[in-house]
């Protein structure tokens, strides 16, 4: 086949006519060069051309930016780090998370979202989405979920119909963050609403931010892990134990980020870790809970 072609092989190449070539020429879309007023088009340039206008329905191909991007995970946060996995840490809630995986702005989301009408963690989430039919969702964790108190808990909060009384001021997550689902879900069990509820307006956009905020006398109270409360030595109210998921595409699964991190989670290091932040069950850590 020709190295080059002129206007009409150009045309009869594509299967279009020749006064489209010349718009696409006039309007420079078109690849093309001129030589003594004559128009060439190299075929090479023109079957690249050709291939960056196809639009495809499958799954996208892009290469996501290293991004972990979903909920906050005190742990996660540290592996992420320690591991070398080179993943940037963007935590602002499962939802967003799950939101930047289908945009392909992300490589792996952490969720932990809860469908109260199952009592399934992420699953039921995952098969609601539409743009993302490869997914696959490894477990991280089991986390114990429950009430941050100031230390003592001299408000004495024993269980989430607490929140309704004496005016404790109830810390809110962003809408969308796991945590945020799970609060609502228990203040509905205990009859009371969270907009009832008195408490600061701005949210809460991570676990740390729960604590400073409880530290700094400005809550009585707000949904976190145990491992946040251990930290920074507040009280802790139990509430119950959570799945939480990695949620990735498959191919990004056997991707170097990914496997350095899940390599990592199988190091005595990353164990004591998990024990010494405490509220961390790793039984189950790096199974598949879904896979489309």
């Amino acid at each position: 086949m020709r190295e080059f072609f002129n206007t009409a092989e150009v045309a009869s190449y594509l299967r279009i006519k020749e006064r489209t070539i010349y718009e696409l020429v006039r309007t420079k879309q078109i690849p093309c060069s001129r030589v003594t007023g004559k128009l060439l088009f190299p075929r090479q340039l023109i079957d690249l051309w050709v291939t960056r206008q196809t639009e495809f329905a499958g799954p996208d191909l892009r290469v996501a930016p290293p991004v972990a991007a979903g909920s906050h995970d005190p742990l996660l946060e540290w592996a992420l780090r320690e591991s070398g996995s080179e993943l940037a840490l963007l935590a602002s809630g499962s939802e967003d998370g799950l939101k930047r995986l289908v945009a392909n702005k992300a490589v792996v989301a952490g969720l932990h979202l809860l469908d109260p009408a199952s009592g399934d963690y992420n699953r039921p989430a995952i098969r609601e989405l539409s743009g993302l039919a490869d997914v696959v969702l490894i477990e991280w964790a089991k986390r114990e979920q429950g009430l941050v108190v100031a230390r003592d808990n001299p408000r004495g909060i024993r269980s989430p119909g607490d929140l309704g009384r004496n005016g404790v001021r109830v810390l809110r997550r962003q809408e969308g963050a796991g945590a945020q689902v799970l609060l609502r879900h228990l203040l509905a069990e205990a009859g009371l609403k969270l907009e009832d509820l008195p408490g600061p307006a701005q949210p809460a956009l991570t676990e740390t931010d729960i604590a400073a905020a409880i530290l700094d006398g400005k809550a009585d109270a707000g949904i976190a892990v145990r491992a946040v409360a251990q930290r920074h030595r507040l009280g802790f109210v139990p509430l119950r134990w959570e799945r939480f998921d990695l949620a990735m595409r498959r191919r990004d699964y056997f991707e170097p980020p990914i496997q350095r991190l899940l390599a990592f989670a199988r190091t005595t290091a990353f164990v004591e870790k998990a024990d010494a932040l405490g509220g961390y069950d790793l039984g189950a850590i790096g199974t598949v809970t879904y896979n489309a």
